[in-house]
């Protein structure tokens, strides 16, 4: 049963809040360095997916979506905040009353704010080390970059609740596992489903566009491109993380969770 690992959603995100109310600069730091974690894992993945999309080998995405999972093993024991985690834990703790719905929406609000300028500030430091300004290097975030911004904004929304619905999952599952090589696995595994599935994840997303943003790309790469992009795929994150999530999961283990506190 999945009540003590619930038990310890609710826990996380009464701790996050407490990170919030004690400093709301340290909480965007804490969400900074999330998505810098995942700036490091679109780094990774794409530059070992190019020296096989180069050759036109099937391999690239497989390649990039294992290379990937770095990312959220920094996110998970280095430390960090993430919205499109945070859908799911803050949803949870409100609707066992542990959170206030108003607190709730701030915290959203500051964690991708947060996400937003780690995103930037990574950007920025990939752009000054030159390692990523070569089209032998990056041609194929550059490419991946522009189906994301000319993809269908229905098509994006739907991804997007997929996509979150597996990422809350990696954090979750493991939280019930023995060991740190059982919990990493479990992690990496799910976050190869969702990057080789071609799900659309807000937070990476936006990494990957601030990064292809600073290089020598293509016109069809725009900002216009990343709001079309990134208003359906949170919105879609989102709902993942608060229905398919916090919701569903409130919903089935509600009479057992009633009954271990009476």
């Amino acid at each position: 049963m999945e009540t003590e690992s619930l038990l310890r959603v609710e826990e996380l995100a009464l701790k996050k809040y407490k990170i919030f109310k004690q400093s709301q600069i340290r909480y965007i730091a804490r969400a900074m360095l999330a998505s810098m974690f995942i700036g490091f894992g679109v780094i990774v993945a794409f530059k070992s997916g190019n020296y096989f999309y180069m050759e036109h080998s099937p391999f690239a995405y497989p390649m990039a979506a294992i290379t990937f999972g770095a990312a959220i093993i920094l996110i998970a024991y280095g430390g960090g905040d993430l919205f499109t985690g945070n859908t799911f834990y803050y949803t949870y703790a409100a609707l066992r009353k542990k959170l206030k719905w108003r607190d709730v929406v701030r915290l959203w609000l500051f964690s991708y704010i947060g996400n937003i300028m780690g995103a930037a500030v990574f950007a920025l430091l990939i752009f000054l080390t030159g390692l990523f300004t070569d089209s032998s290097v990056n041609s194929f975030l550059l490419n991946v970059v522009e189906h994301k911004m000319t993809t269908s904004a229905s098509e994006l929304f739907f991804r997007a609740i997929l996509c979150n619905w597996l990422v809350c999952m990696a954090f979750f599952i493991p939280m019930s596992l023995k060991g740190d090589g059982a919990k990493m696995f479990a992690m990496m595994l799910f976050v190869f489903c969702f990057f080789i599935s071609g799900y659309e994840h807000s937070i990476a997303n936006m990494c990957t566009f601030a990064i292809a943003l600073v290089l020598d790309h293509p016109g069809t790469i725009s900002f216009p491109g990343v709001l079309h992009n990134l208003i359906p795929v949170t919105i879609g994150n989102l709902i993942g993380g608060v229905l398919l999530m916090g919701v569903m999961y409130y919903f089935v283990n509600k009479p057992f969770l009633d009954s271990e506190e009476n």
